[in-house]
Formats: C-alpha cells, structure tokens, sequence
C-alpha cells in the first residue's frame, strides 16, 4: 500500500544520510523502522519488564521487605 506522509526537512536529510551509508533504498528504511516501532509497542508489559532487575545490587526479597516495612 502506498501512502503519503509529511515528515520535516531534518528528518530527511538525516533519512537520506543513512540510506547512503547502508547503500539502501528509503522505503526500504522506512519499512524497517516502522516494523521495529511495531514490534516495541506491541510487547506485553511483562515482557517490557523483564530483566530490568537484573543491573540492581539489592537482593529482590530484601528489597520486597525493605518496602513493606515502609507501609
């Protein structure tokens, strides 16, 4: 499907830079981008999550008392 989008004059000329340097059609980026956008926001929220514990020093379970005991 073909469609018809304004994007500004910046975004272009720096669309135009990469598709020189990976010696790859626009569209062809554009797709790319579009589909990784996608694929970003259609994670469950789990998912989104997942990992994000594991650059923390604190143990889980001490941190789970630490906050109950606040309440």
């Amino acid at each position: 499907m073909r469609t018809l989008v304004d994007i500004p004059d910046e975004q272009i000329g720096a669309l135009t830079e990469l598709c020189e340097r990976r010696k790859q059609p626009r569209a062809a980026l554009i797709r790319e981008a579009i589909s990784e956008y996608l694929a970003r926001r259609s994670r469950t929220r789990q998912e989104s999550g997942f990992g994000l514990w594991g650059t923390k020093s604190m143990d889980g379970l001490a941190y789970q008392r630490k906050v109950r005991a606040e309440w």
